[in-house]
């Protein structure tokens, strides 16, 4: 089975300029569950990967952090996506940990636990941290425009990491996923056109 690593704040729920740091201030994005049904339909498996330093930083309990993730998997698999696993780093960017995205820890633990081969496998973020992240181990990566992610277009570091694709959500970019893997019959007729402002960078 292939794997879809994912980033959270900006991607599946708004990204807050003071992080999210309990369940009441979780919204998720429209169309990000029904992109993670998608996915989960096309037999792809679900892996969120995020910095949350929020909790290094004394703004977040761990426990509260486990519970949005516990909540989270819980809603997700009430409208038929499942997660398979939440890997997050709860380090300040000045610890230099090895799992803070730029880092490619996360990813590196969740490959070698679920036996995925990061080369089959798309990393979706709103971050160019994101992108570099998916880069080190192989990914394919695709940038969305939620969150942060129009402000990274603006970046120079663009031209390093750029992303296989740029979508305009989360929605956009497993549309582009779906349209570009081989998946299952089922999946292969859902709608690939729409209003959807998709564009490619390569």
């Amino acid at each position: 089975m292939r794997a879809v690593f994912l980033d959270r704040d900006g991607v599946i729920n708004r990204n807050r300029p003071d992080h999210v740091k309990d369940w009441a201030e979780f919204e998720f994005l429209p169309g990000a569950l029904t992109a993670m049904q998608w996915l989960t339909g096309a037999g792809f498996r679900i892996f969120i990967v995020t910095n949350q330093a929020a909790v290094g930083r004394g703004l977040m309990t761990l426990e509260t952090l486990e519970l949005i993730h516990k909540r989270l998997r819980a809603i997700a698999k009430h409208h038929g996506a499942h997660i398979d696993d939440i890997r997050y780093c709860p380090h300040r960017p000045e610890e230099q940990c090895r799992c803070r995205k730029p880092q490619p820890g996360m990813l590196e633990d969740l490959a070698a636990q679920h036996q995925i081969d990061c080369h089959e496998a798309y990393m979706i973020g709103d971050s160019l941290t994101d992108i570099a992240a998916g880069q080190r181990v192989g990914c394919q990566t695709i940038l969305v425009q939620t969150g942060r992610g129009a402000q990274e277009l603006q970046k120079p570091e663009l031209r390093r990491y750029q992303p296989d694709f740029i979508a305009t959500d989360l929605l956009g970019a497993v549309r582009w996923l779906l349209a570009n893997t081989v998946v299952t019959p089922a999946v292969a007729t859902l709608p690939l056109t729409g209003a959807f402002a998709l564009s490619h960078v390569r």
